[in-house]
């Protein structure tokens, strides 16, 4: 790898635990990281394809020319530090700093793509660095043109020699099937190459004449177009449009199942209360959603069986053909779709593995999430029993039993209620505790701040109690002010 103009010392990821495949962090431009096609560096898991995605994250320079990174809204997150990203800031990174892509695995205490930001010379990290995506863009090749059923049938129409000559000329596109197969618009790719241009049965142009076709995946499949084939091509159309909307509807499931697993890990993030109803309520709706991706890898499974099927009972009609030719070709070409099916199975299997890993990984998250909750809820319940205590030891009447209502101190540091030490003082003159002599009374307002604070914590059967007796002695005390002034009249 040669680069001109390369400073002495220059920024990088190393990855650890390897003595490869670093990351160079080129000074002036945008690095982009994941396992798409438009990207600087692509990275594909072995383990678990799903957890990189398509454009996981960005790594440039600000203003002031600090390197920063930030998170593209990956499923799986960018962790600095082990503290993850949020994916609508930019964060600057140091050397030093440990860069983490995607969440551990079972068994493995760190990501399978961890990185250390550092600083050294060219010619000590040149060995080292991995070999950049994007410099094979400038390399384009002529694309292939694809036929639709409207232009076969325009080609049957202008004649034998024209058609076989234009069909001879269909292909479909040789774009690899993306291994993590996991976003909407790789589904949109992935029936456009199953698409497969059949044209409608009906009387032949000739004997012999192959038509090329398109498999599931990328390569041509002749079949010779027979009246007596006519009813094998309908099946095999039927077939794959439904495997094509089967695939549809298991991408759907498959965003509705990232959908719950982000609100999952949302919750243990941000560490929200929420109440047990809440968590058993999002339990089963990610177990509804796993299921439903259950069944539906059985029922693409089992439209695949039905495909293989529908194609050897073509291929034993082609057995009992006097035409040598035609009928080793279609043999040729059935055992590649064959192959194109298995594989199509194997890479469904792959897929459910996968889902069923990142599924085991969000179901422990959500057991550490209930866990920390319960110790949440345990230390609010110890909290409030030592306010009990509190409010029913220290913060009582010594007179009445109740808590203080309108505290007042004494010269001797005792503390009662307005009303107590005031019916007391008609009696006795005294302190009813240690019996030194009243000669002075002050108000306690924190008393009785700290007094109504903790009080609103309490149960509604402690504030009826109180308010009723703060009501009654209000009433005594009017009362008794009536009687004192139509006495002095």
């Amino acid at each position: 790898m040669a680069v001109r103009g390369v400073p002495c010392l220059v920024w990088c990821l190393r990855r650890v635990g390897a003595s490869g495949d670093w990351l160079l962090l080129e000074a002036g431009t945008q690095v982009t990281i994941g396992r798409g096609l438009d990207i600087t560096y692509q990275l594909v898991s072995k383990t678990c394809p799903l957890m990189i995605s398509r454009k996981h994250c960005v790594f440039q320079q600000n203003a002031e020319g600090q390197w920063t990174v930030k998170d593209n809204k990956s499923l799986n997150g960018v962790w600095l530090n082990k503290q993850r990203l949020d994916p609508s800031k930019v964060y600057p990174i140091a050397e030093g700093d440990r860069i983490e892509l995607g969440v551990p695995l079972e068994n493995r205490e760190t990501a399978e793509y961890e990185y250390e930001v550092i600083k050294d010379e060219w010619e000590k990290i040149r060995p080292f660095l991995a070999q950049r995506s994007d410099l094979g863009k400038a390399k384009s090749s002529r694309p292939k043109r694809k036929f639709s059923l409207g232009e076969l049938e325009t080609c049957e129409s202008e004649g034998p020699s024209n058609s076989r000559c234009k069909r001879d000329r269909m292909s479909c596109g040789n774009e690899p099937l993306d291994k993590s197969w996991g976003q909407a618009e790789e589904v949109k790719q992935l029936t456009e190459k199953m698409d497969v241009k059949l044209p409608s049965p009906g009387p032949s142009e000739g004997d012999g004449a192959p038509v090329h076709g398109s498999p599931v995946h990328s390569k041509a499949v002749t079949v010779p177009q027979q009246d007596q084939k006519g009813s094998g091509l309908v099946e095999s159309w039927t077939g794959l449009k439904k495997l094509r909307k089967s695939l549809e509807d298991t991408m759907k499931l498959k965003v509705k199942v990232q959908e719950k697993q982000t609100a999952v890990l949302n919750v243990k993030q941000k560490r929200r209360k929420c109440d047990q109803k809440e968590i058993l309520v999002m339990e089963q709706e990610l177990q509804e959603l796993q299921n439903q991706l259950c069944m539906e890898q059985e029922h693409q499974q089992q439209q695949v069986e039905e495909l293989e099927r529908t194609f050897c009972k073509e291929q034993q009609k082609l057995e009992g053909e006097k035409c040598q030719q035609g009928e080793e070709n279609l043999k040729e070409q059935l055992a590649q779709v064959l192959q194109e099916h298995r594989a199509l199975m194997e890479e469904l299997n792959r897929n459910k593995q996968d889902f069923e890993e990142i599924i085991r990984a969000k179901n422990k998250e959500l057991e550490e999430t209930k866990e920390e909750k319960e110790k949440v809820r345990a230390q609010k319940e110890e909290v409030l029993n030592q306010m009990n205590d509190v409010l029913e030891n220290e913060l009582q009447c010594t007179i009445c039993s109740e808590h203080f209502i309108e505290a007042v101190t004494l010269n001797c540091a005792h503390s009662f209620c307005s009303y107590c030490i005031n019916e007391w003082t008609k009696r006795k003159v005294e302190c009813p505790i240690c019996r030194q002599e009243i000669k002075s009374q002050t108000r306690s307002l924190v008393l009785d701040n700290c007094i109504n604070r903790m009080v609103e914590k309490l149960d509604v059967e402690m504030k009826e109690h109180r308010l009723s007796l703060i009501r009654e002695r209000k009433g005594e005390r009017e009362t008794e002010c009536d009687g004192e002034a139509s006495h002095r009249q």
